[in-house]
């Protein structure tokens, strides 16, 4: 880690009130979380001030470190990753998870703010990307909203499987079939095809494709529409996905500058 990350980590505004965290304040249970930082004083510091809002966090120096954790029963409800790891890094860290059934939200905690990086991390299934710079209380009102729109989406009672022509939705294990056949879509792009088909024969604006990729109000992306670009990425990964399936596929049409809609004209 850079010395300026460094500065940065000791100098977050703790003498500030408002930037202090506060028990009482904290949600009635503690979130677990996975933290994974290879910097030895920075994971600490991280892991100790996380603790003080409220956060139960089991750290690890390394991607392998993780992946042997969880391999041996370890939970969590968020993971937050590094980019820069040794042996693997964070952005591939990522599909290792998903191979493994590891479907946790991935949050990246790093100094490389650049867009292309950020960019890469959603399109990966990441659900923010936090600059190190912001500061430890950004990052824990972050991933209290994460872990809060978890928690409201597993509360109701598993929900009966959605039809919808073809197209057969298991929304309690977050899975899609087409024909019969499962189509591997990961969390997030199961929620983009379960709001366009749940909203059939109308157009669903880019916004709120992106705030049910993330969270509503999520701000990301380059520009004020910036967003849109990571929107476009998914919905044509989530394309591809069913024309691996059927070659003819052709459900999810366009309405250029706005948004998208499942079933043909």
């Amino acid at each position: 880690m850079t010395t300026q990350m460094k500065d940065n980590a000791s100098a977050w505004p703790d003498s500030n009130p408002a930037f202090k965290s506060d028990a009482s304040n904290a949600a009635d249970r503690r979130i677990r979380l996975a933290f994974v930082e290879d910097d030895d004083d920075y994971r600490e510091a991280v892991t100790g001030e996380l603790g003080d809002h409220g956060f139960e966090v089991e750290s690890y120096a390394d991607g392998l470190a993780l992946l042997d954790a969880f391999a041996a029963g370890a939970e969590a409800e968020i993971v937050v990753l590094d980019w820069n790891l040794p042996n693997v890094s964070g952005i591939d860290l990522v599909p290792k998870l998903r191979r493994r059934g590891i479907t946790l939200p991935v949050v990246f905690l790093t100094g490389r703010s650049q867009p292309a990086y950020e960019k890469l991390a959603l399109d990966q299934g990441a659900l923010d990307f936090v600059d190190k710079a912001r500061g430890i209380p950004i990052l824990a009102q972050r991933l209290r909203l994460i872990a809060e729109a978890a928690k409201k989406s597993t509360e109701p009672e598993l929900e009966a499987n959605f039809h919808c022509g073809r197209l057969m939705l298991k929304p309690g294990v977050s899975r899609a079939f087409w024909d019969g056949f499962d189509i591997n879509l990961t969390i997030t792009e199961f929620k983009i095809v379960h709001l366009l088909a749940a909203s059939i024969g109308s157009y669903v604006t880019y916004r709120a494709v992106y705030d049910c990729m993330h969270y509503v109000g999520f701000i990301a992306g380059s520009g004020e529409n910036g967003y849109r670009t990571n929107v476009r990425s998914c919905i044509k990964r989530i394309r591809n996905k069913f024309r691996a399936i059927d070659p003819d596929f052709a459900e999810i049409d366009n309405y250029q500058s706005f948004g998208y809609r499942w079933g043909k004209a």
